[in-house]
């Protein structure tokens, strides 16, 4: 028996990590929230975390479309010019 296989490998591809902040006190939080089950939720408990330890605020919590959806160029350019660190969450 001879058996296909339909998937394929990723494709390497070069990345560049943005720069991490030295300090995080002060910083401004943005959150993306991705619509999954208790994402807002967990995003909420880590921004609370945040805040308590570093001093953190949130600057703007913004909705993906879809879990498999990237987020707008509107909501980019609103977490780039709102916020100084990103996080992105999930949600099960």
């Amino acid at each position: 028996m001879q058996l296909f296989d339909p998937t394929s490998s990723p494709v390497p591809r070069e990345t560049t990590l943005a720069p991490r902040p030295a300090d995080l006190r002060g910083l401004r939080i943005g959150l993306v929230e991705n619509t999954k089950f208790n994402s807002v939720p967990l995003l909420t408990k880590l921004a609370d975390r945040l805040r308590a330890r570093h001093g953190m605020s949130v600057a703007l919590m913004t909705t993906k479309r879809s879990p498999s959806h990237e987020i707008g160029e509107a909501q980019i350019k609103a977490l780039r010019k709102q916020a100084d660190v990103v996080v992105s969450g999930i949600g099960d």
